[in-house]
């Protein structure tokens, strides 16, 4: 119940993950929370989230609304700005780092503005603990598979943030900096189901990349789950990665388009993207152990290493998505488990 009377600050908290987060931990199944801070540059957003909060109808949702009216707080403001991340970050127990750029092509384009967000951004939340000697407890950065053998924009300042996160742990023995590593979340804002989606209720074509293109697949609420996970048993300087299912996008993309005479495009790969994700690389896996349904990589600064560490090295190559595909039929079912076919 890690949650329970603490003051939790998610930036980025009106994105597709910083979203769900906010509300599964108003529902107090990690122990109910004296706060949450919802902090971002969006005030449509927030606008949106609030009433649909203060709109909810069913019995979990009658509980966040309970909350939200005592305890759920709005705050403009960018991780861009250390003044502005001070100001939140002096009130919090808890931060979890969910602002990102995170489109791959967008950061390929604009990759200064992928830079400011996700490495400065996470920066300034370490300066603003540092500097003005903030009791922070624990600070959770959110990364994604692109920053394991980066090739990407988004990948290498993501994988700079995860770097960041780590080295913290040296100049301030007195928080824990810990972070999540996690694949493609399935229909969360610009993957590619939601553009299938919309490419099937318009008769198609469905365009993918490459056929071969494989992808991790896993729901918002289980890359939720793996927040949850790393809070409660991750050590200074560690990193979580869910050990999830992969699938093809040809399968994905007839998975969704079942019985109707839809053609598939083949387009060709854009800008930045890999035809296989890696979560665990090669020279990772000899430094990752598995805790129930999570890999978890220990930190390489030896300041940070546990004389005593008895548990056993789980890999031994790379934990790659071209390893772990599953058959169209596990694929449908997995989209038909979490509402995702049409």
């Amino acid at each position: 119940m890690y949650f329970k009377d603490k003051t939790v600050l998610v930036t980025g908290g009106t994105g597709s993950m910083g979203g769900r987060l906010v509300r599964r931990i108003l529902t107090g199944e990690e122990g109910l929370p004296k706060k949450v801070i919802v902090f971002s540059r969006d005030e449509a957003k927030q606008h949106d989230m609030r009433v649909s909060l203060s709109k909810s109808k069913i019995v979990t949702d009658e509980k966040i609304y309970s909350n939200f009216s005592q305890m759920l707080e709005f705050r403009i403001g960018d991780v861009r700005s250390y003044a502005d991340v001070c100001s939140a970050v002096r009130d919090a127990d808890v931060v979890i780092n969910a602002a990102a750029l995170k489109q791959v092509p967008t950061c390929e384009y604009f990759p200064a503005q992928a830079v400011r967000t996700n490495c400065l951004g996470v920066s300034n939340i370490i300066r603003a603990i540092n500097e003005n000697s903030f009791d922070i407890e624990t600070v959770i950065a959110i990364s994604t598979d692109k920053a394991c053998k980066p090739i990407n924009v988004m990948g290498m300042t993501k994988a700079i943030q995860e770097r960041t996160v780590i080295a913290a742990n040296i100049l301030n023995p007195d928080t824990r900096f810990i972070g999540v590593r996690y694949g493609n979340v399935m229909a969360s804002r610009g993957s590619v189901i939601p553009l299938f989606h919309d490419q099937i209720q318009r008769g198609g074509p469905v365009t993918i990349t490459r056929p071969e293109m494989t992808r991790f697949l896993m729901s918002i609420d289980e890359a939720v789950d793996t927040v949850f996970a790393a809070a409660n048993g991750a050590l200074r300087g560690e990193l979580y990665i869910p050990i999830a299912p992969s699938g093809t996008v040809l399968d994905l993309a007839h998975a969704l388009i079942g019985d109707r005479d839809i053609r598939v495009d083949i387009v060709g790969i854009r800008p930045g993207e890999k035809l296989h994700e890696i979560l665990v690389s090669e020279e990772e896996a000899f430094n990752t152990v598995r805790r129930g349904d999570y890999y978890v990589i220990r930190p390489m600064l030896p300041e940070l290493r546990s004389s005593d560490e008895t548990e056993e090295i789980a890999l031994s190559s790379d934990f790659s998505s071209k390893d772990s595909v599953v058959p169209i039929d596990e694929v449908r079912a997995l989209l038909d488990k979490h509402s995702m076919l049409l």
